[in-house]
């Protein structure tokens, strides 16, 4: 079960955005207590205390005893906000527990037995569909985590929350079977046709015929100024060409 971290706090009288600001100008974090039939009431927690929680993953779901004033108030951690540049802790807000108060938490599930899974050595691949399972229960029950054990699955199987036993006093807290995972069959990658490289190639990339490779069709005309064929006759009509000096002795 969870371990119950214990948290020492400030109460603050102002409110608001202005007063928030103030309060991590001086390096705390503002927050906020509220919950079982009483006011809220306003808090600022010492930055270092928080943070070491907060990156452990479980906070959310982290019993707190909170020491606000020289008063004990038993809580737990329902929403933490970061200034989206920076990535720093701008608020806290927690939930007051009362006696026999039960909560909705998220608490993170573990995956054990790849190693020796027939399905996974068959070739399968382990797909995770849930990382958390949303439960319910009463606050001083609340699991650190929720273990699954694919050491027997084969491939095409599946575990859902219903096949997991539940600690005593804990229930999924929504309606659907989740589905935790699944081994399914890696996709054989198709071999590429052996006459792919023989596909035809496009006009646009054909070679244009070499020089002087194929004579001009009979009787064609030639091409505009160039001197005709060797020995053939002038065409019908065309001025006789001129002749070439003598050379002189």
């Amino acid at each position: 079960m969870s371990k119950i971290v214990q948290l020492k706090a400030a109460s603050r009288a102002r409110a608001g955005k202005g007063a928030s600001r103030a309060v991590r100008r001086t390096g705390l974090i503002p927050g906020v207590v509220y919950g079982d039939k009483a006011e809220p009431q306003l808090i600022s927690l010492t930055y270092g205390d928080v943070l070491p929680h907060i990156e452990t993953g479980r906070f959310l779901s982290t019993l707190i005893d909170l020491e606000v004033d020289g008063k004990t108030v038993r809580a737990i951690p329902r929403d933490v906000q970061f200034e989206p540049v920076r990535d720093f802790i701008v608020h806290v807000d927690f939930l007051r527990l009362g006696k026999d108060a039960r909560v909705r938490v998220n608490v993170p599930v573990h995956f054990k037995g790849q190693d020796v899974s027939p399905g996974i050595k068959q070739g399968g691949a382990l797909n995770i569909v849930s990382h958390t399972v949303a439960l319910s229960c009463s606050a001083n029950l609340i699991p650190d985590e929720i273990n699954v054990d694919v050491s027997a699955m084969q491939v095409g199987q599946s575990i859902h929350l219903s096949d997991i036993k539940l600690p005593d006093g804990v229930s999924s807290a929504v309606k659907d079977d989740v589905t935790l995972c699944a081994i399914s069959a890696q996709a054989k990658e198709e071999e590429a046709p052996a006459d792919a490289a023989a596909a035809e190639v496009p006009a646009t990339n054909q070679k244009a015929p070499a020089t002087g490779a194929a004579a001009p069709a009979k009787g064609a005309a030639p091409a505009k100024g160039a001197a005709p064929a060797k020995g053939a006759a002038p065409a019908k009509g065309a001025a006789p060409a001129a002749a070439a000096p003598a050379k002189k002795k």
